[in-house]
């Protein structure tokens, strides 16, 4: 069924987005994850997708009871439809649940839906009051033709000129994040623009890249390009402003520990029973921590032999020393569920709910929920129909969009 459109509705408590529509037509990473966090939030999104489905549909392994689990970690809380844009009653049908959504969000190629009449010149024409979010590689000038995959975002941002051992060759990092920071960044401008919306009845285009986003989400290694010409470069696992930041050697296996000031250093060496660095002039410091990291590393591990990992992390925790040991990610999400965080919840219902990643956000008034589990391939088609039969367009306009010829 779908997501209820207006509040209360179900009669379980408001969410934040209860009442506002999302018309999805996004695929893969980027934009189901944002949409999907604005569905937690209660928003009601429609998932429009092509006869082949989302292409994260067949990405496995891994997969649970032979579906994806790349497709099922971003697609929960939202109502599948299948549309085939080159029918024309197809396209009609798009064009009837955008008339019904607050918000437009989808991730073709630049210039791909001119011949649908959903380019954004078209939509803010016929729909002047609505969001349209537009998420491309590379945006729509120079990078117009260049595919949006988050490992070329990694390379041409130099990201993975930041990854890896300082001899050894360029890393990509172990999750897309670019996609993920992207959707961040367009939940966060759906967000303002909703707000905004709401004082002047006006609808807006966001544009967003995975490029942009990337040279964002780089933060103090592009900024420090940007105000001081700093070309950084891989570290391993060291910090560039900060030591000790990083894995040091236990007795056993390497445990990371995190000095951020010079009072954090000193609690470090009492712990460790080498307090006399604190005051040694070459460390006394960042700056000068900084510039004699090799020589203190050697006096950190040879402090750290004495005990295990595990032995370290309990007696510097006690002393509030910013540590932890390496997890995998299984222990990961079980240590992150002992610390209280219940990490993982079911979404959906019965026996068919499917274990997934909680929203990150904790609302104290209005919490997330999780009652739809990722849908089949046009599992809502009766009732996304349906609905479109029982509600009135909100957004359209007496004006067919402008249509290229194919």
């Amino acid at each position: 069924m779908i997501t209820p459109i207006h509040p209360h509705s179900d009669g379980a408590a408001a969410r934040p987005l209860d009442g506002v529509v999302v018309a999805d037509f996004s695929r893969v990473l980027a934009g189901p994850y944002c949409t999907m966090l604005l569905a937690d939030m209660g928003a009601t999104v429609i998932k429009v997708e092509s006869p082949g489905g989302d292409d994260t549909r067949q990405w496995s392994p891994p997969h649970r009871d032979g579906v994806s689990t790349y497709y099922l970690s971003v697609n929960r809380n939202k109502s599948s439809i299948v549309l085939d844009l080159t029918n024309p009653g197809d396209l009609q049908t798009a064009y009837r649940i955008i008339d019904r959504a607050d918000v437009f969000v989808e991730n073709f190629k630049p210039g791909g839906l001119v011949k649908f009449g959903l380019d954004t010149e078209s939509v803010a024409q016929r729909w002047p009051g609505l969001i349209h979010a537009s998420i491309t590689g590379f945006g729509t000038a120079g990078g117009a033709a260049m595919p949006g995959y988050d490992l070329l975002a990694q390379a041409l941002s130099g990201a993975m000129t930041l990854t890896g051992d300082p001899d050894g060759d360029p890393q990509r990092a172990g999750v897309a994040m670019f996609d993920v920071i992207t959707g961040l960044h367009a939940a966060v401008g759906i967000l303002g623009a909703l707000h905004e919306q709401g004082r002047s009845r006006r609808g807006q285009h966001l544009e967003l890249n995975l490029l942009s986003s990337a040279l964002s989400g780089l933060v103090n290694q592009t900024g420090g390009y940007a105000a001081a010409g700093n070309v950084p470069t891989r570290m391993g696992n060291d910090h560039p402003s900060l030591f000790p930041y990083g894995p040091f050697r236990a007795a056993d296996r390497d445990i990371i520990i995190c000095c951020g000031n010079d009072r954090q250093f000193a609690q470090l060496v009492q712990a460790l029973g080498v307090p006399d660095l604190a005051v040694d002039a070459r460390f006394a410091t960042m700056a000068d921590r900084n510039a004699n990291r090799d020589e203190l590393r050697a006096l950190l591990v040879g402090a750290l032999s004495a005990r295990t990992a595990d032995e370290w992390f309990d007696l510097l925790q006690q002393a509030r020393i910013p540590c932890s040991p390496i997890l995998r990610i299984d222990e990961g999400i079980q240590f992150a569920d002992r610390l209280g965080l219940d990490p993982v919840v079911a979404t959906g219902q019965g026996p068919d709910a499917i274990p997934t990643i909680k929203h990150p956000v904790s609302f104290s008034r209005t919490p997330a929920r999780y009652d739809k589990a990722p849908p089949a391939l046009g599992a809502d088609q009766d009732d996304v129909l349906s609905w479109l039969e029982q509600t009135a367009p909100r957004r359209a306009r007496d004006v067919e969009p402008q249509r290229a010829s194919a």
